[in-house]
């Protein structure tokens, strides 16, 4: 079984610190140099079987015959679940963090501090993603007719997120028009999601078609997430693309344009970002992620959902090169989050 080596505690142990170690030095890593760093008086020839049960079962693997020990997928996963899920933020990141995110003045500077903040310490990238435009929870909304017939539509969410596009309706509107559609909007469906909202309208057209055909025909126009459309490169803020482009685990340059070229499409990283909502861990953490490009395989996902209430309003996280360290990502990651979703609150009251 492979994970036999690991039901021994000193097992685990050596492992963790064969991982920490490569982290820390990048180059393979020797018994003798595990037993120097090791708390109990293990001799390198044990450190030694250890590691060939190790690497049998997968944690570990050996470069060249005369190198030692670098870990696997297996041994990051191990690390990342078992080690820092355990780590707590140290004061120096706590006090840094409040301290950037609570001088941001709104939302939109908030959001691209916390990129920077996740950025710089997981040496990778901060992503920032919004919810789709159909799971955005309206509080209110307003609209302007352009001279050339064109409208805006301005979507307030409660945090004081907003959303805006430029539409051209199939038909002329006056100011008066949508004025009354954004009254409608904001006296009946305040606190709905947008999808919601389109589900209500149609519900009332099919039963109530006299009353209801006017409003909200044109609310259906100007609020529904088809019209507005689900641009994917407006919900997402990235962070860092300099700096992991830099990093020595990423030398492939075949690899490297493929990586870059995913985080400039952006819509790959928010699926990605996406996938992991519904996932049971407060903090996730995905190790390979070649669903946005072959360079993923070495490149390690951590995210965690910010919240208004009980509803997830976005996701937030860093991707980085597996050889990170991940007892600080892993706590910023959970900080950030904490933090945007109490700031959520706060605006809301």
């Amino acid at each position: 079984m492979p994970d036999l080596p690991l039901h021994e505690r000193r097992n685990r142990l050596v492992l963790a610190d064969i991982v920490r170690t490569y982290i820390e030095v990048g180059e393979p890593v020797s018994s003798r140099s595990v037993s120097k760093r090791y708390e109990e008086a293990l001799s390198p020839a044990t450190i030694r079987n250890i590691m060939v049960d190790l690497e049998e079962a997968g944690y570990l693997y050996q470069p060249h015959t005369s190198a030692g020990r670098v870990p696997t997928a297996a041994a990051y996963r191990f690390f990342a679940q078992e080690i820092a899920s355990q780590a707590t933020l140290s004061v120096e990141d706590r006090d840094w963090i409040r301290g950037e995110l609570g001088a941001a003045t709104n939302p939109e500077e908030m959001t691209e501090r916390a990129g920077h903040v996740l950025a710089e310490a997981s040496k990778g990238l901060g992503i920032i993603v919004s919810p789709p435009m159909g799971k955005t929870v309206l509080e209110h909304a307003r609209m302007w007719l352009l001279p050339d017939g064109r409208v805006v539509v301005v979507l307030i969410s409660p945090g004081g997120l907003t959303r805006d596009k430029v539409l051209r309706p199939s038909r002329v509107f006056t100011q008066t028009e949508l004025d009354q559609t954004a009254e409608f909007l904001n006296q009946q469906y305040t606190g709905w999601r947008l999808d919601a909202i389109r589900e209500d309208l149609l519900a009332k057209l099919a039963n109530d078609r006299e009353r209801y055909e006017g409003l909200a025909r044109n609310a259906l126009t100007l609020c529904d997430p088809g019209i507005l459309g689900e641009d994917e490169t407006q919900q997402v803020h990235v962070e860092g693309a300099a700096q992991i482009a830099a990093s020595p685990d990423l030398a492939d340059q075949g690899q490297l344009r493929e990586l870059l070229a995913a985080i400039e499409e952006k819509h790959r990283l928010v699926a990605l970002l996406n996938a992991c909502i519904d996932v049971p861990e407060p903090v996730h953490v995905q190790i390979g992620v070649g669903e946005i490009t072959s360079a993923g395989e070495d490149l390690a996902l951590i995210s965690a959902p910010y919240l208004l209430g009980d509803q997830v309003q976005g996701t937030l996280g860093v991707l980085g090169p597996t050889r990170m360290q991940y007892e600080r990502a892993m706590t910023a990651v959970a900080y950030v989050a904490q933090l945007f979703s109490e700031a959520l609150s706060k605006r809301q009251t």
